[in-house]
């Protein structure tokens, strides 16, 4: 009787361990496609290789920011240009919710790249910054090499889902998503910038990792 009882515990732990992985973890994304992966930490090291590459930019403060300004941190990105009269204004008037969060929680950074970087110099991010009134010391507006941005966009953070890397640097990069990466580089999520819903689902992911 002891073993069958002992059996059953062990029966309902495993199922409770296994509905925890599918219920309160974030899925990993390891290729352009996003088909998620759900896996404990232990398992993703060894099964999910994609990881955001290196990197060096300048931002709204005349500071370089490099991939060591987002280690053991959480970080959101997303992608946009100063002179956008589309997407660009609602996304990043939706993002503003992240910024109390961003001004509370030192270890979790916005990085805002643009895809326009030939225009979208220190001065006029500055303005950018101040008009959108983004104040975070953590949310960085970043230029710098087209080439690097638009490598990094496609290649790391696969900002144009179902596109991956297929377009090469000569076509123009415009993404409405922002994506959720985790300490270890590793994406995590996906959302449209562009609609309230999804950046408050994007800061209750965000506390999920923060419990991992």
């Amino acid at each position: 009787m002891l073993k069958k009882v002992v059996a059953i515990s062990c029966i309902f732990f495993i199922v409770s361990c296994q509905n925890k992985v599918s219920q309160d973890t974030l899925p990993y994304y390891n290729t352009a496609n996003f088909d998620p992966k759900f896996l404990i930490p232990n398992d993703a090291d060894k099964k999910i290789h994609h990881v955001i590459a290196n990197f060096s930019m300048i931002d709204q403060y005349n500071q370089t920011i490099t991939q060591k300004d987002i280690e053991d941190k959480i970080h959101i990105a997303n992608f946009f240009f100063t002179s956008c009269g589309s997407i660009c204004p609602k996304m990043t008037t939706n993002l503003l919710a992240v910024q109390d969060l961003l001004k509370k929680e030192k270890d979790i950074v916005l990085l805002s790249y643009s895809v326009m970087p030939w225009e979208d110099s220190v001065p006029v991010l500055q303005s950018f910054a101040k008009e959108y009134k983004i104040t975070a010391p953590n949310w960085h507006l970043l230029t710098g090499k087209k080439e690097e941005i638009y490598e990094l966009a496609r290649k790391s953070y696969f900002a144009e889902e179902n596109i991956g890397f297929a377009k090469n640097t000569n076509e123009f990069l415009h993404t409405e998503h922002i994506l959720l990466v985790d300490k270890n580089k590793k994406i995590r999520g996906i959302y449209n910038a562009t609609l309230e819903l999804e950046i408050q689902q994007l800061i209750k992911d965000i506390y999920v990792l923060k419990e991992e």
